[in-house]
């Protein structure tokens, strides 16, 4: 089973002559719950991975039966950590995993409680950009909802998804422009906001419900300009 949203009864989960098991796109005991790719993106986190486990009564608390890691780079998204490694990784761990179960040499662990962590959804609410924080929270935020939830802020009262982020940080106090959450730059493909501690580079923009479109383009049409104050 994969991308479950509803507990399976016991009852149903040991018809098959083997039992079930269960993809879950983070290393349990950590990060279970329904969002567990956005979380630790968005926590800064420098690794994550898949279980296969045995379901149960709890929320992604039965016993494990395979664990694969992957690495969280510097720009890593929510759509390059799960459609580029988890998924495919994910599908090739279940054809693994099952057959250790037919073939009689699965070790099933127990999760250790003490390492044990629950998140809930990563959605609109969770996304919401405060300029405010630090470069480094604001740009694993962006990458963290990237595609979806999809970070946003404000523009004239109505929603700016914000897509492909890379962040830069200020070295000395000379190199930091404007105020928290101006638009300081506009590129011919990216435009530039302030944070705290620097400025955050955006290359694709969503505006009111339209298209995702290139970030120069999409401030054409919303009519942003420079100097803009992003989030009021």
């Amino acid at each position: 089973m994969a991308y479950v949203l509803q507990f399976v009864p016991q009852d149903f989960a040991t018809i098959p002559r083997h039992g079930m098991i269960q993809f879950h796109p983070s290393l349990l005991p950590r990060y279970r719950g329904p969002s567990s790719i956005n979380w630790p993106i968005i926590r800064g986190d420098t690794r994550t991975g898949l279980t296969i486990f045995r379901p149960t009564d709890g929320l992604d608390e039965g016993p494990v039966i395979l664990q694969k890691e992957t690495p969280i780079g510097p720009d890593d998204t929510l759509g390059s950590v799960y459609f580029d490694r988890l998924f495919p990784m994910g599908i090739a761990a279940l054809q693994e995993a099952a057959a250790m179960v037919v073939g009689g040499a699965a070790l099933e662990r127990v999760q250790d409680e003490s390492q044990a962590s629950y998140e809930g959804w990563c959605r609109d609410a969770e996304a919401r950009i405060n300029w405010h924080n630090h470069i480094d929270l604001v740009h694993n935020l962006i990458r963290g909802c990237d595609p979806a939830p999809a970070a946003w802020t404000t523009f004239k009262g109505k929603k700016l998804q914000l897509h492909a982020a890379r962040k830069h940080p200020a070295r000395t106090f000379a190199e930091v422009k404007g105020a928290i959450g101006a638009v300081t730059a506009i590129g011919a493909g990216s435009i530039f906001v302030t944070a705290q501690g620097g400025q955050i580079e955006v290359s694709k923009l969503r505006y009111d419900g339209g298209k995702k479109l290139p970030a120069p383009q999409a401030c054409a049409e919303a009519g942003l300009s420079l100097g803009a104050i992003l989030g009021e």
